[in-house]
């Protein structure tokens, strides 16, 4: 296939050969495959590195098989969104590859046409109501996950309860099976809920900024995107409890001179409990642990990532910060009421320009549409990908922790090496043998080997760079929100494919949050190396977590490699008052953290002001 003209196809890949066998761990239908060859060759299709970038352990892809239907659903046919379809996906090489698959016929945009227009309006019109029903429904499904029981053993003989007065009927083979069928009908069920109103959202993001860029010819994006700045949603609740408990410690002294210690949370916690003033921060503490500390330390979506409630280190390193700035007499918190004036200045002084009355019309039913809708996207993160999330993999863990009891597994984490259909299949296993009866043995040493296998494979997976296109791409780029989420767009297709100059000084993205900084770089390839970042610097990442909300308030500007105007960097941004550019596609290969850059997120560029050591 000619160097310009397009990548290759999936087939066309070349895979290190240590990844031997990898097709296995995935579901088939979730493959590249030759009986749907001519479909998927009239699509381009691009890794997914917003919510992917790493190799998938099978268990974990079970989000994104999720997601693929719900959000896809809400489009085509759920609130049918006239040109949209769905998105969808391939793994190849243990990395995922998506889609927008191709606009239907112009009969079925009419058909859709007229649905939409009944539904779009009813939720912008009673959104309130339907928040407020959607975080009950789902309060509750999470309280479901948590009170799930999972065996923890396989007794020798069920006990006499289970036969007097009356027989139970089932015993813990029954449960085991039951409880892991259910569990996987939860997370599908969360995500069928984390769409209902998302796709919504973002279309209403880009009706407004359509509406004001053919109202305002020239305006830049970065001052359209802060005309939607300022809300108090949930993602960004974790960080304000933060703030609360380090100013409570600063209150009480023994507490703040405890969390700026240089030792490990649990050190902290054990000092803390012999002093009054510490038992009662911890009270504090213990109060909104859950749901505010089932944040993830990362994007929430990988088992090893771990949240704030099981990585207690994590908070404790955002808290010592904070009350080291109290101290100094700094501001830690988000200033809402800053950015919010500064939204309302912004928006008076535009409305004024308009001197047509239907214009006016016009651009104030997309602001109101933007806004009512515009808190579902900073909503639901925090319930579905940090709180419910966090949950899952507890009681995912369960299992495992079962499978290691009685010697299927070697390490309870090995059950994320396989996918949500053979787990059910290594629980019979287990089950069966127990239902045999004494000595009967399960397939312990092939799954053991199996895992031992798929370990490797993703190891060397990790080693590998997969290619960031597949197959001949659009003369245009134009899907909607693989622009405004994902931040591909026609040029940053044609720089993959020229093959990226990084011999430059200057680097192009979004403009995603108006604003200029300058300061020097530190770059964060890892979600754990996030503590390293230092007071005063510019945050420059793949793209950024949702978790990461405690650094904004110390560092001057953010940086991605990934992500468009309604990416997460780009809402946080904003919210914080801070300068961004995302979806720059190479900043993290061409600055090193030491550089002095400057960020225009007015403009979308990045500027390397003087190189480290030089």
């Amino acid at each position: 296939m000619g160097e310009t003209k397009g990548f290759p196809y999936a087939e066309e890949v070349k895979l290190p050969p240590e990844m031997a066998g990898w097709e296995e761990m995935y579901p088939p239908h979730r493959l590249f495959s030759k009986d749907r060859d001519d479909w998927e060759k009239r699509h381009f299709w691009y890794q997914d590195k917003i919510h992917d970038p790493e190799a998938l352990y099978p268990l974990d892809d079970i989000f994104n098989e999720a997601w693929q239907i719900a959000l896809s659903q809400y489009t085509t046919r759920v609130f049918c969104i006239p040109p949209a379809q769905g998105v969808q996906q391939r793994m190849l090489g243990c990395y995922m590859y998506i889609s927008a698959v191709e606009p239907p016929p112009p009969e079925v945009i009419g058909e859709k046409a007229e649905v939409f227009g009944k539904r779009l309006p009813y939720v912008l019109q009673n959104y309130d109501m339907l928040w407020g029903k959607w975080i009950e429904k789902f309060k509750a499904l999470g309280k479901d996950m948590q009170s799930l029981k999972v065996p923890e053993e396989l007794v020798k003989y069920v006990p006499d309860e289970d036969i007097f007065p009356v027989t139970k009927g089932y015993t813990p083979a029954y449960e085991v099976i039951a409880a892991f069928n259910t569990l996987v009908n939860q997370i599908f069920l969360g995500w069928q809920y984390h769409f209902e109103y998302l796709n919504l959202a973002y279309l209403a993001y880009l009706m407004f900024v359509d509406t004001a860029k053919k109202l305002f010819p020239g305006i830049k994006e970065s001052t359209v995107m802060g005309m939607v700045a300022g809300v108090d949603a949930a993602m960004f609740r974790p960080d304000q409890e933060l703030c609360r408990l380090s100013r409570l410690a600063v209150a009480q002294r023994p507490v703040g001179d405890i969390l700026k210690k240089d030792i490990s949370a649990d050190e902290k916690i054990k000092e803390l409990k012999g002093t009054e003033a510490g038992r009662v921060w911890l009270e504090e503490l213990e109060k909104i642990k859950d749901p505010w500390f089932f944040a993830s330390c990362a994007s929430g979506w990988f088992h090893y990532e771990g949240s704030w409630v099981t990585k207690m280190d994590v908070p404790f390193s955002y808290m010592e910060g904070y009350v080291k700035r109290l101290e100094k007499g700094e501001k830690i918190e988000r200033s809402l009421e800053d950015i919010t004036k500064e939204r309302e200045r912004v928006v008076a002084e535009y409305k004024k320009l308009i001197k047509v009355e239907d214009d006016r019309k016009s651009f104030e039913d997309a602001y109101s549409a933007v806004r009512t809708i515009y808190q579902f996207t900073e909503n639901h993160i925090f319930w579905v990908e940090n709180w419910l999330h966090t949950i899952w993999f507890d009681k995912v863990r369960k299992f495992g922790d079962l499978l290691v009891k009685y010697n299927v597994l070697k390490k309870t984490d090995d059950i994320f090496l396989f996918n949500r259909f053979e787990i059910p299949m290594i629980l019979e296993d287990l089950v069966t043998a127990w239902a045999l009866g004494v000595g009967a043995p399960t397939r312990s040493k092939y799954w053991m080997e199996k895992a031992e296998k798929r370990e490797k494979i993703l190891e060397a997976a990790r080693n590998w760079v997969p290619l960031p296109g597949l197959g001949i791409p659009p003369e245009e780029v134009s899907e909607p929100f693989t622009v405004m989420l994902w931040g591909i767009t026609s040029e940053k297709v044609g720089e993959w494919l020229k093959g990226a100059d990084l011999s430059g000084n200057e680097i192009k993205g979004f403009a995603s949050s108006a604003g200029v900084a300058e300061g020097p770089a530190r770059v964060i390839k890892l979600a754990k190396d996030i503590v390293n970042l230092k007071p005063g610097e510019v945050l420059v990442c793949p793209s950024t977590n949702p978790s990461w909300a405690p650094v904004f308030t110390k560092i001057k500007a953010a940086v991605t490699d990934i992500g468009g105007l309604t990416c997460h960097a780009s809402i946080v941004s904003r919210e914080y008052g801070l300068p961004s550019v995302t979806g720059t596609g190479v900043a993290t290969s061409m600055i090193k953290t030491g550089d002095i850059i400057k960020v225009d997120g007015t403009a979308g560029v990045v500027m390397i002001v003087k190189r480290a050591g030089a």
